[in-house]
């Protein structure tokens, strides 16, 4: 709608005029399952006689009152924005409207659990969605108090920033005779961004503890779930990492928690992995284990929790002004629980896992059209909507690991406390930490900052050297390159790793670290030294660059991969090795049979995890076309054979008959997805439990061998949130002209489905052994582009635009209409991008393609 997407401009002006000192916000949750009851009092101080606007996305409007005077709300409110004329220098507004619960992640979000009926909402207000559920200046640097008295059913639990208190008793609700009504009136918060208040109402349960803060408090600490989920709530291991988070980052930071308890709530149908609410922190409900899952998600759940640890001091105690800095929150979260998890838990090899990772997302996002500067140019809501990308968490993330290499951990770390105490429960730009750490580590970072932060692309790293008679270096350079389109050559702090293959190991005999500067760095101390079997540049992964292999180090990796007898060395290397093939200069086939080859011998979760994924994207996408077939049915017996090798019981193991799964499909291959499913084919130490029989039935349905019937079925014997995500999933992947159109229409031309459902069949209609079943839509989904951005949230558009992008058919026609439509609609800058990044994608398939040929 026009004024929802508010501009940097604007919220400069509003800054300028408005200074926002409490909030008190009042909601009725028992007035049905469509609007609630929020009234708000805002009070705040404004320049003598201007005019501005409060931001109030409303179903209806009841009353506007500003300084005891009725505003006429036909003429102040468009739904979005309440114009406030004739502001005095202390203000006191009253706005009364009924608000609308959202089926999309933003705003409140309301959800039935089918298993039991039982209703749960969360609000999710990053970027601008508060302003969905209570009138706001909705904006970072217009911080206040915030004091909720929230009204719900009796039997529900009701969880915000501040303590819960004991409920009041209302009265019975209106309708529904059985049921009281209870009113918790919560204390003022501190000063906080609306963003990171939260509102948390349903009948969750879950277990409670403590901790002892480092200044002596006692943190009231609540891990919660919905009902049906809390058999699988692990809570005790959840607190255990709370508590290790806990205490690093106030060892580390020297500044104690500061607010005054800690919930964790996982809640359904949610976005993204966790939000960082002060002191009520929700998570994706995926980190509920109601079966088996990878090591590699077990550890992702740990890094998230202690990222989300992590913005209590960096995002909540103190916030960035405007969203140009998103990425000092996400990156400095990113980095801080890596670093956390690595040295506080059990996860000791999460650097391995940040490599693997993080960094390969970094690189993809680094190599995209819309590829940005991590401090961004973020001009509306619009432009940071599209800006949770990996440049603003993962590249940032590699950034400031590669600004502790050059400051050194002690200064940077000081240089943090410092920040924190000066900037408490205020606003910051960049410099304001800049500073800080310019102080403490004795250095200039004004041209780092400007080589690093404020321009965009990555570096690529090639060893160049001579080798004498008697195989000693005689020469040894470090060559630096860059992009035509991004040409700066950036400083790195860097370390060199010889590996030695010794007993069939490799291992590292000789290391050494320095600073490597402009396009040539001569490395004198290595010469005279042997030529090693693998010279690994970037060891330890300090730097943020791609690298590549020479080639004997290629040849014996290619050989010994799964040899090399550190984890973090073999991230790199597997990362090095897909950057060449990505980038057309190593052939995807060859890819294939480095995987196949080499990851039965992976010990990282993760690391495995991440190869998987490209060996699929690369059988399906990256082969030349006229291997695909055969390259697919190859990696799919290799994977089953791998399966079977593997120790029974065992992640590898898991994640093997998994992307078997996924790969599946001769009949031959498909049939023993029928006997894993059915139990006439076993493999020691498998169970096959609720998900994963759903991914054997999705591989039967794509493969033909499985229809609407089994997927009823299925359905039937687990009619949960995550079941019917899973039969939405089936079902788009149906493989006939009606299955896709049936998918198509169930979120295209019907509105109404939840985020997670719109996610999950967008993910089965990408599913398509015959990928002739997906060429109608190419221009059907460049007809529907504008309606379905001008129509839906931002959480369903970018759904929908990135979900049934029909990348499958990775072919030139697809290419070709895709740029069509990028040439005719040089606007809304944000869509745009979204449908750029598809073209990449496609447009590098090809090259790699024709590169494999």
């Amino acid at each position: 709608m026009p004024g929802e997407n508010l501009t940097r401009i604007e919220a400069a002006e509003r800054k300028a005029v408005v200074q926002t000192h409490s909030y008190e916000v009042k909601l009725d949750l028992t007035t049905g399952p469509e609007v609630f009851r929020s009234e708000t009092k805002v009070t705040f101080s404004a320049t003598p006689g201007a005019s501005t606007f409060i931001d109030f996305i409303t179903k209806t409007v009841h009353s506007v009152k500003l300084n005891g005077a009725e505003l006429d709300v036909a003429a102040v409110s468009d739904g979005v924005r309440i114009q406030l004329p004739g502001l005095q220098a202390s203000n006191t507004l009253v706005v009364i409207a009924d608000a609308l619960y959202t089926n999309t992640g933003e705003g409140l979000h309301r959800f039935v659990d089918p298993v039991d009926g039982e209703v749960y909402l969360y609000s999710q207000f990053e970027v601008p969605d508060s302003r969905r559920v209570f009138a706001v200046f909705e904006q970072p640097d217009l911080k206040a108090s915030f004091q909720f008295t929230v009204t719900t059913p009796s039997d529900w639990t009701v969880i915000s920033n501040s303590p819960t208190p004991e409920p009041i008793f209302s009265g019975p609700i209106d309708g529904e005779s059985l049921k009281d009504s209870v009113t918790y009136v919560f204390d003022p918060t501190p000063v906080l961004s609306s963003y990171i208040t939260a509102i948390i109402a349903g009948p969750y349960r879950g277990e409670t503890s403590e901790l002892t803060s480092a200044d002596g408090r006692t943190i009231p600490l609540g891990v919660y779930a919905r009902k049906s989920l809390v058999p699988y709530l692990d809570a005790d291991y959840i607190f255990e990492k709370t508590r290790q988070g806990f205490a690093f980052y106030e060892a580390k930071f020297g500044y104690p928690y500061p607010f005054a308890k800690y919930d964790q709530v996982f809640v359904p149908e949610f976005n993204a992995g966790a939000m960082e609410n002060a002191g009520a922190v929700t998570h994706t409900e995926a980190y509920v284990f109601r079966s088996k899952v990878t090591d590699a998600v077990r550890e992702r759940r740990v890094v998230t929790i202690l990222h989300e640890l992590a913005h209590m001091w960096f995002g909540d105690l103190v916030t960035m002004k405007w969203w140009n800095d998103l990425w000092l929150n996400e990156s400095f979260a990113e980095y801080a629980s890596t670093l956390a998890t690595a040295e506080a838990t059990e996860w000791a090899e999460a650097w391995a896992t940040f490599a693997s990772t993080e960094k390969s997302w970094a690189y993809n996002q680094d190599q995209l059209p819309s590829t940005h500067p991590i401090v961004a140019d973020i001009r509306d809501l619009e432009d940071v909507q599209v800006n949770f990308d990996g440049i603003t968490y993962a590249k940032g993330a590699s950034v400031l690991k590669q600004l502790v290499a050059w400051v050194g951990q002690g200064a940077f770390l000081a240089g943090v406390h410092e920040y924190f105490v000066k900037h408490e429960y205020s606003n910051t730009e960049l410099v304001d930490l800049l500073s800080e750490l310019e102080k403490t580590s004795g250095r200039d970072l004004a041209d780092w900052s400007q080589k690093w932060l404020e321009t965009a692309g990555v570096n690529t790293l090639r060893p160049e050297f001579s080798v004498d008679a008697d195989g000693r270096f005689s020469s040894f350079a470090v060559l630096q390159s860059a992009a035509p389109d991004y040409p700066t050559i950036r400083p790195h702090r860097l370390a060199i790793g010889f590996y030695t293959l010794t007993d069939d190991t490799l291992s590292r005999t000789h290391r050494v670290e320095l600073d490597v500067d402009g396009e040539r760095t001569e490395v004198a101390e290595l010469v005279g030294l042997a030529q090693p079997d693998l010279i690994l540049l970037n060891d330890d992964d300090l730097a943020y660059a791609k690298i590549r292999l020479d080639e004997r180090s290629l040849q014996t990796v290619i050989a010994h991969l799964g040899k090399i007898d550190s984890e973090l060395a073999r991230s790199i290397v597997w990362g090095a090795v897909w950057d060449a093939t990505r980038d057309a200069e190593a052939k995807a086939s060859d890819f294939v049979q480095l995987v196949l080859n080499n990851v039965g011998a992976e010990t990282g979760s993760t690391t495995m995890r991440t190869a998987l994924n490209q060996l699929v994207l690369s059988v399906g996408a990256y082969v030349a076309p006229a291997k695909q077939e055969a390259q697919g049915v190859a990696a799919a017996d290799g994977v089953w054979n791998l399966a079977q090798q593997a120790e029974p019981g065992s992640d590898a193991q898991f994640q093997f008959v998994k992307v078997f799964a996924q790969l599946a499909r001769t009949d031959a291959q498909l049939a023993i997805v029928a006997g894993l499913r059915d139990g006439s084919v076993t493999l020691p130490g498998l169970e096959v439990d609720t998900d994963l029989g759903w991914e054997l039935l999705q591989s039967l349905v794509v493969g033909g061998k499985a229809g609407s019937d089994e997927i009823d079925a299925a359905l039937a014997g687990d009619n949960t949130a995550s079941g019917n995500q899973a039969a939405a999933h089936a079902r788009a992947a149906l493989p006939t002209p009606e299955g896709k159109a049936a998918a198509w229409a169930s979120v295209v031309e019907q509105e109404g489905a939840p985020n997670l459902i719109v996610r999950a069949t967008g993910a089965g209609f990408q599913r398509a052994h015959d990928t002739a079943l997906l060429k109608p839509y190419i221009a059907k989904y460049f007809d529907s582009l504008r309606t379905i951005w001008d129509t839906r949230s931002y959480a369903i558009a970018a759904g929908l635009i990135n979900g049934l992008y029909p990348f499958t058919l990775a072919s030139q026609e697809l290419a070709d209409a895709t740029r069509e439509w990028v040439d005719a609609n040089p606007e809304p800058a944000a869509l745009r991008r979204l449908v750029v990044e598809n073209l990449a994608r496609v447009e590098r398939a090809l090259k790699v393609q024709a590169a494999d040929a």
